[in-house]
């Protein structure tokens, strides 16, 4: 029996998009209007900001609104349209080309974005740490603002403040936050979320605006009258009123200062850690119980290890917070009374001192010891997704 030789047709290797010619007119328009929308946008953020009397209407208040929106409209709207028009220029260009920078086209602009505000001026800082007071000329030896901050009495002092910082506040956080959020589990449903709410409400206060209302409560007055709520209790129990914020016995006031961040965060650390509490398998604790296990040792023998990511994830992040610490010793003390830390170090070396290469030394040096934490976390993340 003869064998017919079939030939079956294939299906073409590319497709219709993919040979499409250019088309020179979309190219051009797409272009042009990415160039007049991105030079609108710059000129207009550049009016707002050195010319804000062409949009003022006399009121103050008013003026502040009308710019705000002026700025959204500019940046919102003017992102779409700019994207819009990347979007006509990528379509007219050939077929493979254009489908091959498709996606670049749509992220290139934020990595641009990044890369202006985060790692250029990462990059000239660290230009900078090696340069002088104005940054005009370059140090000799080159590491001459690394060590005179290194050799510093005060940057050693304020190193240890930190240190102190880094040991207390993350676990503090922790501890109290993981504690809310056992006691918060065990109420009614009605109970538990308005515990929850009472203690998350002081995430929504700036650390500005907390170190102001601690302010008050660590208010000290000369006289018999203290307004202070702390010294009114210290007084109505037969003490001595103190100016709390002064006194550097075994760092008392640093770790005043502490109490304020221990207050802003836990509302953070307990919504995490509660969930984590709750994805727990019931029947893993129901296993345990049958076992014989007292309330105690299914907290820290079953509960907490099933916990242990999230309560790593709430304690880096918490420390990376503390590392670069500001606004509160700022605000409370300027760092006076040996409550320096080095974030408000760089400050006044840069703003008070003038003097732009040890500030930028300073910056690096922070930089340096962040960024192993950083790799920590998210290597940490990493794993914690991949075993989801």
């Amino acid at each position: 029996m003869s064998t017919a030789t079939v030939t079956a047709s294939r299906p073409p290797t590319t497709t219709k998009a993919a040979q499409s010619p250019a088309d020179p007119k979309r190219i051009l328009i797409g272009a042009l209007a990415m160039i007049l929308v991105g030079w609108f946008i710059g000129n207009g953020f550049l009016a707002l900001a050195y010319y804000p009397q062409w949009f003022s209407v006399g009121l103050p208040v008013l003026d502040k609104v009308i710019q705000a929106l002026l700025a959204m409209v500019l940046g919102i709207g003017g992102a779409v349209l700019f994207f819009f028009c990347m979007n006509v220029f990528v379509e007219g260009l050939p077929g493979r080309l254009g489908q091959f920078l498709m996606p670049y086209a749509w992220i290139l602009p934020g990595y641009f974005t990044v890369g202006l505000l985060l790692l250029y001026p990462a990059v000239q800082t660290v230009n900078y740490s090696f340069a002088n007071a104005d940054s005009t000329a370059y140090v000799t030896p080159f590491y001459k603002n690394f060590q005179e901050v290194l050799t510093s009495e005060e940057f050693t002092r304020t190193i240890g403040n930190n240190l102190l910082w880094l040991l207390l506040v993350p676990a503090s956080t922790v501890i109290i936050g993981l504690l809310v959020a056992v006691l918060a589990d065990r109420l009614s449903p009605k109970g538990e979320s308005i515990s929850k709410a009472m203690m998350f409400m002081p995430m929504a206060i700036s650390f500005v605006g907390a170190s102001t209302i601690w302010g008050f409560i660590y208010d000290y007055q000369s006289g018999d009258t203290q307004i202070g709520l702390l010294n009114a209790i210290v007084a109505a129990v037969g003490g001595e009123p103190q100016s709390w914020l002064t006194i550097d016995r075994f760092a008392l006031n640093s770790m005043l200062l502490m109490v304020i961040v221990v207050w802003l965060q836990v509302g953070y650390a307990m919504v995490l850690l509660s969930t984590a509490i709750k994805n727990v398998p019931e029947d893993t604790l129901e296993a345990a119980r049958i076992d014989g296990a007292s309330e105690l040792k299914i907290f820290f023998l079953v509960v907490v290890p099933q916990m242990k990511g999230t309560i790593i994830t709430v304690f880096v992040t918490v420390f990376i917070m503390v590392m670069k610490i500001f606004d509160i010793v700022y605000v409370m003390t300027n760092g006076n009374f040996k409550t320096n830390v080095i974030a408000n170090m760089f400050f006044q070396e840069l703003f008070v001192q003038r003097n732009a290469g040890k500030a930028s030394a300073i910056v690096v040096i922070l930089l340096v010891a962040v960024i192993p934490v950083l790799i920590y976390q998210v290597r940490h993340f990493k794993r914690e997704e991949a075993e989801r």
